[in-house]
This record gives C-alpha cells, sequence and structure tokens, in this order.
C-alpha cells in the first residue's frame, strides 16, 4: 500500500489497559520517568489534598511513598539536579488559602521545591529530601530544562493568578540552579516577564523547536491564547510568539478566554506544524492552529479550526477539557494528539485525533479510553518502540470529584507500518 493511501486510510488506535491504582482518594498530576534506573519507565504521582507523593514501580506498578505532609501539590517536572543519573522531582505547592479556590491564592504559598531521589538507596524504601528553590504567589506550573544556556538546570515558574485579582497579569520567572544544590537557601530568581500574561494553566516544554539550537522553550497557554516562549541566545531577550487568541466567545457568560492547555505536533520535517489546544481554562473547545504556509513559526501565518465542543461550560463556567499530549502513537513520522477530560460523562475520558490533511485542518477523531483524566503522561512503558501513555483521574474535593478515580496505563497496540 502507498504511503500517499497510508495517509488517507489511518490505522485505527488501540489501546489495552492496566490499572496501576485505583481507589484514589485524590488525583490530579502525574509523571513519567525511569526513577531507579533498572531500564523500565515509572509514574510518580498525587493529588491536591493529602499532600503525598508516591511513586509507581514498573512492571509491577508497586507503590512507594516518596515524601508526605506537603501542603497542595500542584504542578510537577523532573530532572537529574544531583548529576548522578537518577531523576530528581521538581513540585510546586501551597497553592490556595483557606478558600480553596483560584479565587483565593496563598500570598505566602506558591513554593517551589526539588526533591532529591535518593539514588542508589532508593530500594531502602527511605523518604526523599525536599529542597527549597524560591517562590511566587500562584505558581501552578513549572518546567526544568536548559532554556537560556546548556550549563546549569532552569526552572521556569508559571503563576495561575495573583494577589491582586484571579485575571491580574503574572510574573513569569526563571531559578537557575546555584552551584551548591545541596546546601543553598534558594535558587537565585530572575523576572522574565511581568507585563504579558494572565491566568497561565498549560505550560509545555519543547525542545527542537528553535532553529540551529538544541535548548529549551516552552509554549503556553493563558487568557492570551497560545503562545512560544523561547530565548534568543544572540540578541540576549525572551521573545514571545503569538500563535492564535484562543476561544472569545464564551467570554461574557462564563468570564474565561483564551487557552486552557496544548501542545505542539510535528508534521513531515516540520517540528512546529500544528498547535492542538483544549480553549478556554478547563475548556470545552477542542481547537487545531496549522501554519497557512512554511514559513517558521515566528513568521508564519496560522489558521485555527475548531474540531469538537465537548458539553456546556457548568456553574462555574468550566468544561471538562484538561491536557493536550502530541505524539507519534502510530508510528509513521507525524504527530498525532490526545486530550485528556475529567467528566462528567459522557464529556470524560481520551480522545485521539490523526491529522488527514493538515493543509485543511482535517483530522479523524476515535474515543480511546473512558477514565476520567487529569493529565496524561506518555512513555514507552513495555520498550517495545512504541508510545503508551498513562492517566490519572480528577479527583479534588469541593471542586470535582471523579467517581472511581484511578491511575491507568493504556498499552499502545497500533501495528508498526511495516506490519500493516
Amino acid at each position: 500500500m502507498s504511503d500517499k493511501i497510508h495517509a488517507l486510510i489511518p490505522a485505527i488506535p488501540e489501546f489495552t489497559k492496566e490499572i496501576v491504582a485505583k481507589n484514589l482518594r485524590d488525583g490530579y498530576w502525574l509523571e513519567a520517568a525511569d526513577l531507579n534506573k533498572d531500564g523500565n519507565i515509572d509514574l510518580f504521582g498525587y493529588g491536591l489534598t493529602l499532600g503525598e507523593l508516591y511513586w509507581y514501580e514498573s512492571p509491577e506498578w508497586k507503590k512507594h511513598l516518596i515524601i508526605d505532609k506537603i501542603k497542595m501539590p500542584v504542578g510537577a517536572d523532573y530532572a537529574d539536579i544531583t548529576c548522578n543519573g537518577y531523576p530528581d522531582a521538581i513540585v510546586c505547592y501551597e497553592l490556595y488559602g483557606p478558600i480553596g479556590t483560584i479565587y483565593d491564592p496563598d500570598t505566602a504559598g506558591g513554593k517551589i521545591d526539588w526533591i532529591e531521589n535518593p539514588g542508589a538507596d532508593l530500594s531502602k524504601g527511605d523518604r526523599w529530601k525536599r529542597h527549597y528553590v524560591g517562590r511566587t504567589t500562584g505558581m501552578h506550573r513549572l518546567r526544568a530544562g536548559y532554556f537560556t544556556q546548556n550549563e546549569k538546570i532552569e526552572i521556569l515558574g508559571f503563576p495561575i493568578v495573583a494577589k491582586e485579582d484571579v485575571h491580574a497579569v503574572l510574573p513569569v520567572v526563571l531559578f537557575t540552579q546555584p552551584d551548591d544544590v545541596f546546601n543553598a537557601d534558594e535558587w537565585k530568581m530572575t523576572v522574565i516577564d511581568d507585563s504579558t500574561f494572565r491566568m497561565i494553566h498549560g505550560a509545555e516544554k519543547k525542545k527542537g523547536l528553535i532553529s540551529g539550537s538544541s535548548r529549551d522553550s516552552v509554549i503556553l497557554a493563558s487568557d492570551e491564547g497560545v503562545t512560544w516562549l523561547y530565548y534568543d541566545e544572540e540578541e540576549h531577550i525572551w521573545r514571545r510568539v503569538l500563535i492564535g487568541t484562543g476561544e472569545l466567545t464564551q467570554f461574557e457568560k462564563t468570564g474565561f478566554k483564551g487557552s486552557g492547555d496544548m501542545d505542539v505536533g510535528r508534521i513531515g520535517s516540520d517540528p512546529f506544524s500544528y498547535v492542538a489546544a483544549i480553549e478556554p481554562f478547563h475548556g470545552n473547545t477542542v481547537a487545531v492552529y496549522y501554519k497557512q504556509d512554511t514559513l517558521p513559526p515566528q513568521n508564519a501565518q496560522w489558521q485555527r479550526v475548531l474540531l469538537d465542543i465537548y458539553g456546556d461550560p457548568n456553574e462555574n463556567g468550566e468544561g471538562p477539557g484538561h491536557q493536550v499530549v502530541c505524539a507519534d502513537f502510530d508510528g509513521d513520522g507525524e504527530d498525532e494528539f490526545i486530550i485528556g477530560l475529567r467528566g462528567p460523562w459522557p464529556w470524560q475520558g481520551v480522545f485521539y485525533y490523526k491529522a488527514i490533511d493538515i493543509s485543511k485542518g482535517i483530522f479523524a477523531k476515535w474515543r480511546i479510553s473512558d477514565e476520567s483524566v487529569a493529565r496524561i503522561a506518555i512513555a514507552d512503558f513495555k520498550n517495545r518502540g512504541k508510545i503508551d501513555f498513562a492517566t490519572i483521574a480528577y479527583s479534588v474535593p469541593n471542586y470535582y470529584v471523579a467517581k472511581d478515580a484511578k491511575i491507568v496505563v493504556h498499552y499502545n497496540e497500533i501495528p508498526l507500518i511495516e506490519d500493516r
């Protein structure tokens, strides 16, 4: 069968699931990394209320406690901060005050810790050690990488709300790894933008988007829509590229606008071919931004196409959408994207989108899971050369609590190209 026909008749996405943890008391965040360096990808995850972080050891998914007594952990990432080959966790916490909503940020919170992986002693079951990084009110998402240089880990921090108002302008901050990471009181913080963004909800680190550079950059979802943020090494400045302004028609009714989460997809040789987004904040709308030309992203003309609307906003003005992930699930060299919906049913689960004609914004769609989803983590969990995904249910008391909350791994059963 020719490549052209393959493009017109995509492989039907098939995934089999394995339950990692069930009857979760709370659920929100999930990451995938080889935490014990045994060649298998593990999971670490948690909810907002219990203050307990766990890792789940692959392949049996044995549950281990990392730390407890951390107040309201929210966003996380990981990096080898100690340079011993073992990934360390990085977590922001103490987001909200007594009311426990986005309208009540903890003005003494928004803290970030990096949490030291015991490394070779991990199997002993000792608690991981916490180290303070810094803080900014409303800290909600963070990404660790090499954004301005290639020698020290940097952490980009993104608040979601400010003390003044839920839609006040926010500071985007950069923390730089100190020379002595074990004994430093905190990391140096630099404000890189304090006049552009409001209500940042999604932040994804991407490598390979900056022409001629191996450094990391980020794609953001905020009130402003979808923005690419990167450091211009030649001019020594941060640059913002607005891809699109997001969903604007619901604002008068819900108070929300712009974008809630997004990811960048590759088509052919272009790693920045399209952006898939859930819009607006905790939105019900799935849209794709695709290029109308072949220019680099900062010079391209972008077209927005609306793909789906999942239900109506609830009494809080929110929909079920929470995360978007792009990856090459079917092995054809081009990225598909999946979205995670928290619920309630039928607006719950994971939907899979495949580009049929990117030049016209045409995608095919399948439902591939019916579990509630707060976050999605992707990895090759069985070391088969296929991208699988794992999900954790959205279960946050006094906000949204999924029924039968679980962590689930979904194994990719799509036939490889050579087997079709």
